[in-house]
């Protein structure tokens, strides 16, 4: 029997193939997702990495044999996989593993509106119908079959995001796309057709071997690229996407990185003005600046923990317009409360479209604080380290501690968070202050104890 340990996360399944998973297991993954889904229909997209077309039509013939009729879509990003669970109403599988290395790959799978299925949520169930059936045989088909077909839906996609944002007034502007050999060169060309936009791309041949660099913009290494090209070419902005394209990271005029937190303030102040107000979810490393906007625009900032299953869960409870992550993951009601970094691409075009000046001079009234970025330990003992941290500012005067996820510390003058990996024996650290010398002070405070 496979070790499903390794591969079932808690929002997704991720693993080597086929060291880890195959096409055998995808097929009672479909199976087991139209079982615990009870659909009568699903829809089924994929990245471009070698192994996922296999995988993908793996996946539908066990959904088939369940019963549930199958819609591929084929390669699609995972936010136009999002889409068709939406306009469709359809639950949805998307095969991709985002920004790991070639030999990965997995699932991400929703319900009908593009609701995540997470540990709490299904996954756990899928998870056991698979080792069940993986030890005894696959299940019996039903007596009646579902049908595969195929559709597009790349142009219904470009479409519902473009009705979202209005860049038809803008000025005529030069953009510089990295698409990191990932899906974001699927979907930019048909996005962008026919706005008043310049393109300029980079790596937009689907590869899934990533020959470049890695499909990771979080990683600074990985936007080099772009802020040569983007200081090369003049251009007004540059875009980086992740593999599966859900992620978007914006540099401005000097190839400089603008900070996911000033584009999730940037977008929440946009929402904000469309809808006449709302709330506004961000999670609990956005800087200080996310919900200062926010309150500033007339809307109410809620924090939450890290992660979309969370992101999701509060936006739906509370109705809210926007949400988003320091990861550059950003929610929008609009697209059924689901991720799409391409639409917060939109915004941050038309609001840069919409005036005279740099990228750079917009985004200061957004980007308020001096940061350290995330830091990551590798430690033996995460709870004692954590454990230590604490002991050191509790009753600190001057201090608040709360432990909505890990462990924040919040000053006058500055706040830290310090959260343990799910996946790997780190810790991660995050430091904002208003001035770049207090960042340093308390991060390396924090460093000792952490680090011993």
């Amino acid at each position: 029997m496979p070790d499903l340990s390794q591969i079932v996360k808690a929002y997704d399944v991720r693993g080597v193939v086929p060291d880890q998973w195959d096409e055998s297991l995808a097929e009672l993954f479909g199976a087991a997702f139209a079982q615990v889904t009870g659909a009568e229909a699903v829809v089924v997209g994929h990245d471009m990495r070698p192994s996922s077309p296999g995988l993908s039509r793996a996946f539908g013939r066990g959904a088939a044999a369940r019963g549930a009729d199958v819609t591929e879509i084929g390669l699609c990003s995972t936010d136009q996989l999002y889409f068709a669970s939406g306009s469709l109403g359809l639950p949805g599988a998307m095969f991709t593993a985002s920004h790991n290395p070639a030999q990965y790959n997995g699932i991400k799978m929703c319900r009908a509106g593009a609701a995540p299925v997470g540990q709490d949520s299904g996954l756990a169930e899928i998870r056991a119908l698979v080792e069940e059936w993986s030890g005894s045989g696959a299940p019996a088909p039903v007596a009646d079959p579902g049908t595969i077909t195929r559709r597009d839906v790349l142009g219904d996609y470009a479409a519902c995001l473009r009705g979202l944002v209005d860049l038809g007034s803008i000025r005529r502007l030069k953009v510089v796309v990295d698409a990191g050999n990932g899906m974001g060169g699927h979907t930019v060309p048909t996005v962008f057709d026919g706005l008043p936009l310049d393109l300029v791309p980079l790596y937009f041949e689907l590869d899934g071997t990533f020959p470049h660099h890695e499909a990771n913009p979080i990683d600074p290494a990985n936007i080099v690229d772009l802020q040569a090209k983007v200081r090369e070419t003049g251009a007004d902005i540059g875009l980086a996407f992740d593999g599966d394209a859900d992620r978007c990271f914006v540099v401005d005029e000097r190839g400089e990185p603008v900070s996911p937190s000033a584009v999730t303030a940037l977008v929440a102040a946009r929402e904000l003005a469309k809808h006449g107000g709302g709330t506004v979810i961000h999670n609990c490393i956005t800087s200080w600046s996310v919900p200062e906007v926010v309150k500033e625009n007339g809307g109410t900032p809620v924090r939450t923990r890290v992660g979309h299953s969370f992101i999701k869960g509060e936006m739906a409870r509370t109705g809210a317009i926007f949400g988003g992550e320091h990861s550059a993951h950003y929610y929008f009601r609009d697209f059924w409360n689901a991720d799409t970094g391409m639409l917060a691409a939109l915004h941050v075009l038309a609001a840069l479209g919409e005036q005279d000046g740099p990228l750079s001079g917009l985004v200061e009234q957004y980007d308020r604080y001096a940061a350290s970025g995330e830091i990551n330990s590798k430690v033996d003992d995460q709870d004692g380290r954590a454990a230590a941290v604490r002991a050191a500012y509790e009753g600190r005067p001057g201090t608040e501690l709360d432990e909505l996820d890990g462990l924040t510390v919040t000053a006058a003058d500055w706040w830290f968070n310090l959260r343990a990996s799910n996946t790997e024996p780190l810790l991660r650290l995050n430091v904002e202050a208003r001035d770049a010398e207090t960042v340093a002070k308390v991060r390396d405070e924090v460093l000792a104890l952490v680090r011993g």
